[in-house]
């Protein structure tokens, strides 16, 4: 007799509790002589454990397991993780069958392997007093099947944990030397008979039942797995805090036996223990939660051979599907290191690592690639009433470190296998992970999910077998092989892969060679975290990839550079310009020393740390830096418009002849020529070509690209500047609506469109609608930058623009002086912003003729930019004029009031004359 792997022998399911009633302990001795005859048994229970007093219902999983073994000839099985819950599923079904019914035989039997279902076998034999059964040579599973068949009573039958079907399915399996025929063939089918099956085992279930027949048992809910604690921990409950419990039993995943555990653990070391101090221990690291979950102390309503706790009993099933198919266990060792949710199959095909002498020494630089050529947006024009968004990104510093640029074919590692025997081995494994319910398909089928503790037990297993850096390792060469850089194009690729890099962030590998695809992998994904405008995942993805770059490359590397380029933008998206400004200085001169002062790398550095001078209100180093880059341009393109024009004009006449009208190359060339002609002020040239560009990228990118909708939103400022506002108002509605789809509420993009949208309402005279949207975007820069960050300032001074315009004085000024200790605080007293306001709330308080006032803060505004611009500079300038033209007003009220003052004088004089003279006559009648 062959043998057959099995789990131990156990019941794994999760039991408590305590024993109603005797335990008879049946010898099987062997009978030489004639048997007497015994009186029919009454139906009875036959099941090892007593009702468990503290079972918790679970919604309408028990109503349905009632309802469907009511039905004549029911085979039902249940299928979950082990410790989920099944066999006390079971044995309360069981329970409420005997209440329900008298007449109802109901029988207990493991079925993890043959000798203990044989065991079981005997037990049920004895009970029913089958006649023959103290034969040694007699068959005890045909004995049982022929009595069962012909039972008049209805009965149950539970066959409890079977994992492994094998045993069933051959003669030659079995244990029992008088069994004749495959073991499931003595499982009767009879009208008066139901059989429900427990195991973790899909496929061992369909070798018993039909698929329809299968019902899954899924963890609890948080409601049942609060008191399912609670009522464990019996005395200690009334001392637990709620929200710890909550926490508690949501990291054990609503699992049954691991809640179990947990309350055992802490019930038998009360008081030294309670549930803070074992949540505290819990979450201080991986072993320690490891350590936890592998306490394994008996239970009452649990199989004496049963592991009680959920890490071995998982790694059983590790273990066996190990022997069964160990391509399906080496695929679960590497999902036990993505993030538990979302694992795309392309990443998971790849099971061998790759030669490290294949990685570069150069960090995968070998088939690095320069991203497109972007178009050169043009700027908008900038409304003097209300401060716009309406800006460009900064040139990006990456031009150089595009470790690859993933063709679509490298980003599904294996979606084209080589060959179908390939395939269906992937197929295969994956099968086998879900009949044991170790992963399960996400609802829109694209990827896979496994619970935390599934992936904690199988690294546990991993490490104590030494081998948990092998898959470490095949982890993130198999992220790196697919992520792709963080450009628009890839969204789609980046989205569902970056929860996983975040993963592989936390767990830094080993040798060199390996450290430089993690740096290179994290540097993509900060890449793609600083599109999408996510300051906090960019620092912290790029900061970790600078600091391999440094220790491996030294800090005179394009590399590290990059990385530096990275991190500093992380600090502009968040308004810290100074560290923004120190990094941005040792990258522009470190590349200025290696590479000269005209490469284009230092060119884009010099631009990025201009408009971060800028930003902080440093105009004359931000001028200086951009008249270098002007200057170096200048050599390049020629020494004005009309020669960037006409060189642009060739290269469109060149791309078109030999990429054809529609190439996005072509499409990129008539976008920038259309920008030249935007700052020539040719407004109709502009959009003749933007409406080309417009409809072709449509055609060729669909319309919710982001060209597509750049090239919306630069036709869309051509018409603002055309004073359309109607048709500016009608594409930035779309640009708006789709950036919200496809970037969503808070990207700064999107923001960007409110905002101009909001300035058209403003040129349209609609305040009500440009009060909506600037309330909007400021809400969101309060919540995702902080009062103090500049844009969060220019949109509180658009709102209190928008009130001024609508003659709401006292809010306006209200609004604005809160904007300007914000920032004097943030920006500095001559910054041009906070000079602004400054001038805003002297307009502010002329319109309420509080003329005296007005001037303190005009003369105050006027100081501040003389010092940053100079007095020749048309601001001063027109600030000047200001104080003059309340000064005039001032000096016309003043004249008006001392000639209406001298009149009245004059009144009063003339009155007082009559008064001394009717006195002077009164006195000499007297």
């Amino acid at each position: 007799m062959t043998s057959s792997a099995t789990f131990g022998d156990g019941n794994k399911g999760f039991e408590a509790g305590n024993i109603y009633g005797s335990v008879t302990h049946v010898s099987h001795a062997s009978n030489t002589g004639t048997e007497r005859r015994e009186d029919a048994p009454q139906p009875s229970i036959v099941i090892p454990f007593a009702r468990d007093k503290q079972f918790i219902d679970r919604g309408t999983l028990l109503d349905e397991i009632h309802e469907r073994c009511g039905l004549p000839n029911a085979r039902i099985a249940l299928v979950g993780l082990g410790g989920v819950g099944k066999s006390q599923l079971a044995i309360e079904h069981a329970w409420r069958t005997r209440e329900t019914s008298s007449t109802t035989w109901v029988f207990w039997a493991h079925a993890s392997s043959a000798a203990r279902l044989e065991r079981s076998f005997h037990d049920i034999a004895d009970r029913v007093k089958a006649a023959g059964r103290e034969n040694t040579e007699t068959n005890i599973f045909k004995l049982v099947h022929d009595w069962l068949a012909d039972c008049k009573e209805r009965w149950l039958l539970v066959l409890d944990n079977v994992d492994d079907a094998r045993f069933l399915l051959d003669a030659e399996n079995a244990s029992s030397k008088t069994a004749t025929r495959p073991l499931r063939d003595y499982l009767p089918h009879c009208e008066q008979g139901r059989i429900l099956v427990t195991t973790r085992n899909e496929e061992a279930a369909l070798s018993l039942v039909e698929q329809q027949d299968i019902m899954r048992v899924e963890p609890m809910s948080e409601a049942q797995s609060l008191a399912l604690l609670r009522k464990k921990l019996g005395a200690q409950a009334h001392n637990a805090n709620t929200k710890e419990c909550a926490e508690l039993v949501t990291l054990l995943e609503h699992m049954p036996l691991a809640i179990a555990q947990a309350a055992a653990y802490i019930s038998q070391r009360a008081p030294l223990c309670s549930v803070t101090q074992y949540l505290a221990e819990f979450k201080k690291s991986e072993r320690k939660q490891s350590s936890l979950l592998k306490y394994d102390k008996g239970q009452l309503r649990r199989d004496a051979e049963a592991k009680n706790s959920i890490i071995t009993t998982w790694q059983i099933s590790f273990e066996h599907i190990q022997q069964m198919r160990p391509s399906a266990a080496e695929r679960l060792s590497l999902m036990s290191f993505f993030d538990r949710q979302g694992i795309p199959p392309s990443v998971l095909r790849v099971l061998v690592l790759h030669d490290e002498h294949e990685i570069s020494q150069d960090g995968d630089d070998l088939n690095a690639e320069y991203p497109k050529e972007k178009d050169e947006l043009q700027p908008v024009c900038t409304n003097d009433e209300i401060r716009n968004d309406r800006t460009t990104n900064p040139d990006i510093d990456i031009k150089d470190d595009i470790e690859k640029s993933l063709s679509d074919s490298q980003h599904k590692l294996a979606s084209n296998p080589a060959d179908d025997d390939e395939d269906d081995a992937f197929q295969e494994d994956i099968t086998t992970l879900r009949s044991f319910c170790f992963i399960s398909v996400n609802t829109d089928g694209t990827g896979f999910e496994m619970h935390a503790l599934v992936q904690l037990a199988t690294r546990t297993w991993l490490a104590a077998n030494r081998k948990l850096e092998r898959w470490r390792e095949q982890f993130i060469c198999n992220l790196d092989a697919v992520f792709p850089t963080g450009e628009y194009e890839n969204w789609t690729v980046c989205g569902p892969l970056f929860a996983h890099v975040k993963v592989a962030a936390k767990q830094q590998p080993e040798g060199d060679p390996l450290l430089l695809k993690w740096a290179a992998l994290l540097y993509r994904a900060a890449w793609y975290a600083w599109r999408r405008s996510n300051a906090t995942e960019t620092k912290l993805l790029a900061e970790q990839s600078l600091e391999i770059r440094k220790r491996l490359f030294g800090e005179v590397h394009k590399k590290t550079w990059s990385a530096m380029a990275m991190v500093a933008h992380a600090h502009s998206l968040i308004g810290q310009w100074d560290k923004a400004q120190k990094l941005e200085e040792e990258v522009l001169d470190k590349r200025r020393i290696k590479l000269g002062d005209n490469h284009l790398d230092t060119l884009i550095s010099m631009g990025n740390l201009a408009s971060t001078y800028s930003k902080q209100g440093r105009w004359d180093k931000a001028e200086e830096l951009q008249l270098q880059v002007l200057e170096k341009h200048r050599i390049e393109l020629g020494d004005n418009y009309d020669k960037a024009e006409e060189l642009e004009l060739q290269v469109l006449e060149k791309r078109r002849i030999e990429l054809g009208d529609n190439h996005l190359d072509t499409l990129t060339s008539m976008n920038n020529l259309a920008s030249t002609y935007y700052r020539q002020g040719r407004w109709d040239k502009a959009e003749e070509l933007q409406l080309q560009v417009l409809e072709k990228r449509r055609i060729e990118l669909g319309d919710n690209h982001l060209d597509t909708l750049r090239s919306m939103g630069n036709l869309a400022s051509t018409y603002y500047k055309q004073g359309r506002w109607d048709k500016a108002e009608e594409l930035e509605l779309q640009v708006l609506e789709k950036h919200r789809i496809e970037l969503g509420d808070n990207h700064v993009d999107t923001l960007t469109s409110m905002n101009n949208l909001a300035s058209t309402y403003y040129k349209q005279g609609r305040w009500d609608k440009a009060e909506e949207l600037v309330l909007q975007v400021l809400e969101k820069h309060r919540i995702e930058l902080g009062d103090n960050h500049l844009d969060t300032l220019m949109s509180m001074g658009n709102l209190a623009s928008t009130y001024s315009k609508q003659g709401r004085w006292d809010e306006a000024e209200e609004l604005f002086r809160e904007t300007l200790a914000l920032q004097e605080k943030a920006l500095g007293k001559d910054h041009l912003d906070t000079l602004d306001s400054i001038s805003w709330i002297a307009f502010i308080l002329e319109e309420q003729h509080r003329y005296q006032e007005s001037l303190a803060f005009y003369e105050r505004a006027l100081n501040g930019f003389e010092t940053t611009l100079g007095p020749e500079h048309s601001t001063t300038q027109a600030c000047a004029e200001d104080i003059a033209s309340v000064q005039k007003i001032m000096n016309n009220k003043a004249d008006t009031s001392l000639s209406s003052s001298t009149e009245d004088i004059s009144s009063e004089e003339l009155d007082m004359s009559e008064l001394v003279a009717r006195l002077e006559q009164l006195t000499l009648s007297g």
